[in-house]
């Protein structure tokens, strides 16, 4: 009996690892801004008590969606269905959908918090939504390569 031949699967394999991307980002914000420099919680409106509970929330969110980014993972490497090149454009994406949208939602729009307080924060805003525009651009790049790589005979 012959198996089928595993078909690659690059949409989905980009956005399983979108998933990841954007966890791992923000378990990088969590861990580096919020705990290890202390800039910001990521409810700062209110009372410290508050801002340390949203912080608690958003690490329970980021470690949901990478633990169920692990297992989407496995499930494309046990069906023979990664891209590998779609992935790492996903990664990209996701960390720089994260950080763009983090610095433009929740910095500017919804104002939940800053990058940093007691300073003019207009070089931190920079920073950080290039940093963030930087990633999603290298993983659009990356897509498209990997999309016409895919093409190619």
């Amino acid at each position: 009996m012959n198996e089928p031949v595993p078909r690659a699967e690059p949409r989905r394999s980009a956005a399983v690892w979108a998933l990841i991307g954007a966890a791992v980002m923000a378990a990088v914000d969590e861990i580096v801004f919020h705990q290890l420099l202390g800039w910001h919680h990521f409810y700062d409106r209110s009372t410290g008590s508050v801002g340390l509970l949203s912080d608690g929330l958003l690490h329970s969110a980021e470690l949901l969606a990478l633990v169920a980014g692990v297992f989407l993972h496995a499930d494309l490497r046990r069906r023979g269905a990664l891209a590998p090149a779609h992935a790492r454009a996903g990664f990209l994406l996701g960390a720089g959908g994260f950080q763009l949208f983090d610095g433009i939602v929740d910095h500017k729009l919804l104002r939940v918090h800053q990058v940093r307080y007691g300073v003019d924060v207009t070089p931190y805003d920079w920073a950080w939504n290039l940093a963030g525009l930087a990633l999603l651009i290298a993983g659009s790049g990356l897509a498209v390569r990997a999309g016409r790589t895919r093409r190619a005979p």
